[in-house]
């Protein structure tokens, strides 16, 4: 048994992880765009590749898969997820699991606007969010809502370029500098991040794993603390049917008066993953145990609670490269 992972960059813990639950099953191979992706070199095997964005790319993909006789992948990028799961019948053809959700599931992931819309319709409790500047004034005007409010791409990730936005002025500023931005609610709650695995086989929710943020660090959980708590539970099993998500995501959550408020949704392995795997959470596992085309028993909650993840800096080293 081989699984590929695609753009590993700097997860060096993912690829741990799968080579430790692989061991005398099979090999992991990945793959990068930079022969300096510290992650590659933790697998059995790996390839660099060209960027995504350049033709002839998912057919590599696809030789790759071939020629190293894989049976499952994933990527760790967004903007790959959205290549792999447009195409993932090209790899269905081939007897290749993706361990992703479907194209319709990805894609109002990466629409911060098409979310919000869904949350909504669904009556799940979620920030105030704007894509019309007049309509946002208006809501204003009539104390629905109030400076300060967070601005970001409707289509973004990791963070980048989110600003906090304190007045009229300062808005009407960045508003003519950029295109496609959402206006949305500011949530001064606390924060919690959400690890859930969704069986390929029974595609039902077998694991939750809930962190309380302490600190983020460039869009990612730096510090984060371990909790149980059956209401939020409940809303994810709920979330997670009605949007019918596949494989791993990572849920941003955010409670404020008592109140949980669904915010983003990763469609992949989230940066603070490692907390669950060493909390309890073996998503690897369940992974191969769906290859094996084995379905995985409930495991919502099984873990140890009050763990505290704190990441830190590691390097690796190339000697005798030219």
């Amino acid at each position: 048994m081989n699984i590929l992972i695609l753009s590993a960059g700097t997860r060096n813990k993912i690829i741990q992880y799968f080579k430790k639950e692989l061991e005398g099953k099979g090999k992991v191979i990945a793959t990068d765009c930079s022969s300096i992706a510290p992650a590659i070199y933790e697998a059995d095997k790996y390839y660099i590749t060209p960027r995504i964005t350049e033709k002839g790319y998912l057919e590599k993909i696809l030789k790759i898969c071939q020629d190293e006789k894989i049976n499952a992948l994933f990527t760790l990028i967004d903007p790959e997820i959205s290549l792999i799961s447009k195409n993932i019948q090209k790899f269905k053809k081939l007897n290749i699991l993706p361990i992703m959700s479907d194209y319709k599931q990805v894609e109002m992931c990466f629409d911060k606007y098409k979310m919000y819309k869904f949350l909504k319709q669904n009556n799940f409790n979620t920030a105030k969010s704007y894509i019309d500047k007049k309509e946002f004034y208006k809501d204003l005007n009539e104390n629905k809502i109030n400076f300060p409010v967070f601005v970001k791409p409707v289509k973004g990730s990791a963070s980048i370029n989110i600003n906090k936005i304190e007045s009229k002025e300062q808005l009407d500023v960045i508003w003519n500098k950029e295109d496609n931005l959402l206006i949305q609610e500011y949530m001064n709650g606390q924060e919690y991040g959400v690890d859930a695995y969704i069986d390929m086989i029974s595609n039902e929710v077998v694991s939750i794993f809930i962190k309380k943020k302490i600190k983020m660090r460039a869009g990612e959980t730096d510090k984060s603390i371990s909790v149980k708590n059956e209401e939020l539970f409940d809303l994810i099993k709920q979330f997670v049917k009605k949007v019918e998500f596949k494989g791993i995501i990572d849920i941003d959550i955010f409670c404020k008066d008592n109140k949980f408020y669904i915010s983003e949704v990763n469609p992949r392995f989230g940066g603070g993953y490692p907390h669950a795997y060493e909390s309890g959470v073996n998503v690897p596992k369940m992974i191969i145990k769906n290859i094996e085309n084995k379905k995985n028993d409930v495991q919502i909650g099984e873990y140890d609670e009050g763990t505290i993840m704190m990441k830190y800096n590691e390097i690796k080293m190339l000697k005798n490269q030219p």
